[in-house]
């Protein structure tokens, strides 16, 4: 009895068994369709590089055409021929080339109109290298409104996706277009000339050095003029809007006084910007852009500065590398400093405390003018020649009293410079500081 209710029960366990391994690997075909249903699936799978062309249709608006160029370069053909932006449209690109769903709503739909997807708000047409075309459709927000319904034409699935794929894709004119006012490049700007009633001035550029050419010959504070650079090159149009905002503008701008007119050159030739103030409003109209347009105060601002805001006020060019040789003449005495290896020398041959020598180094650095002058130099007091960039660079700096101030000029150079007593005084403290270097073991 014992054996046959031991085989009874190990054949129960074995029927059991198979119930359950059959269930496992037998699910209904409704829920293994439910379960797919919810996997996400590829709506688009593109090759970024390979397209060629992208065609934006929207509701009551005129198809937008993007075209790669031979040179890698997105433009905009259609509605007209504009510049683009390159960041944004590979966005849209970007998105394109990987599309997913969130889900597949239906295999096989019969109907599309419950979904917007027979007269969609979007319709986006790819284009690639070998001809291959493919319509993308976009229809109705879902009911929760995360997601929106999308297809592509000649596949009979409509799935889900999410809304920001939308948003990325749903794009303006506006959005797409290049929306510099000057497309220069901003590296290889060599040239600006600002053309104003009171007084025109040009810079002239040599590497990362700005030179004042016009209305003379003047040594230029680069920090400034690169920062006007960094405007002109940096400007960007404020879409005007409905085509009665884009009169307002042209209006304004007919009607506004006149700030400045821009020309910057670079390797590929020269652009213009003109530049208009209308009450606290300022407009822009560019030679490589139609149209008028809004354009930040800063903008308006950097173009109506004086020559004298561009000028150079510092006294010494070596900036903040180590000159080779300092020798200063201040009355009968005289002060002589040289480099060599790492160590600071005096005239005598001694090494120089290090930390004396870089108070003076500062100060000779600090001397700025608080502004130009066109008299009041007299006899010097104060001869300050610094040797730099590898003897390359010398510079000779004379400084007079004049009054409670002081009046420095370059050496060869016909500005003058108004200067505080008080850096001067320090420049003589620092000199007299100057002390030997305390030798090893005292």
């Amino acid at each position: 009895m014992r054996i046959r209710g031991l085989l009874v029960a190990t054949l129960v366990f074995l029927i059991l068994g198979g119930v359950l391994y059959w269930s496992d690997h037998h699910k209904p075909a409704e829920e293994t369709a439910k379960a797919s249903a919810n996997i996400p699936a590829p709506i688009l799978k593109l090759d970024q590089a390979a397209i060629t062309t992208v065609e934006i249709k929207k509701k009551d608006a005129e198809p937008i055409v993007l075209t790669k160029a031979g040179s890698g370069d997105w433009q905009i053909s259609a509605p007209k021929a504009l510049g683009a932006d390159q960041s944004a449209v590979t966005g849209v690109v970007s998105t394109l080339s990987s599309l997913n769903s969130e889900r597949v709503i239906e295999e096989k739909a019969a109907d599309l109109k419950p979904y917007g997807l027979d007269q969609p708000g979007v319709e986006v047409h790819v284009s690639e290298k070998n001809n291959k075309t493919q319509r993308l459709l976009i229809g109705d927000d879902t009911p929760a409104g995360s997601a929106v319904y999308a297809m592509v034409a000649g596949d009979p699935r409509i799935f889900t996706m999410a809304s920001y794929n939308k948003s990325s894709l749903d794009k303006s004119l506006d959005d797409l277009r290049d929306k510099r006012l000057l497309t220069v490049n901003s590296d290889k700007v060599s040239r600006i000339e600002l053309l104003r009633k009171n007084q025109d001035i040009e810079f002239g550029r040599n590497k990362d050095e700005w030179q004042i050419l016009k209305p003379k010959p003047l040594r230029a504070d680069s920090f400034e003029v690169g920062e006007l650079a960094r405007k002109l090159t940096g400007a960007r149009m404020e879409p005007s809007g409905s085509e009665d905002d884009k009169k307002k503008a042209a209006g304004a701008f007919a009607q506004g006084g006149a700030i400045a007119t821009a020309k910057v050159t670079d390797e590929s030739g020269t652009q213009e910007l003109q530049i208009r103030k209308s009450k606290d409003t300022y407009y822009a109209k560019s030679s490589v852009v139609e149209g008028v347009y809004k354009v930040g105060t800063d903008l308006g601002q950097a173009l109506d500065k004086s020559l004298d805001d561009f000028r150079n006020k510092k006294l010494f060019d070596f900036g903040y590398s180590d000159p080779d040789k300092i020798e200063i003449h201040s009355g009968a005495k005289a002060y002589f400093v040289t480099k060599g290896g790492a160590d600071w020398w005096g005239a005598d041959g001694k090494k120089l405390d290090a930390g004396s020598v870089q108070e003076l180094i500062s100060k000779l650095r600090d001397l700025t003018a608080n502004k130009f002058v066109d008299s009041g130099f007299t006899q010097p007091e104060i001869e300050a020649t610094v040797v730099s960039n590898d003897a390359k660079r010398v510079e000779k700096v004379l400084i007079s009293k004049s009054g409670n101030s002081y009046v420095a000029r370059r050496e060869n150079e016909p500005a003058l410079y108004e200067l505080d007593s008080s850096p001067v005084d320090d420049l003589r403290k620092a000199a007299e500081g100057v002390k030997p270097a305390v030798a090893a073991g005292k």
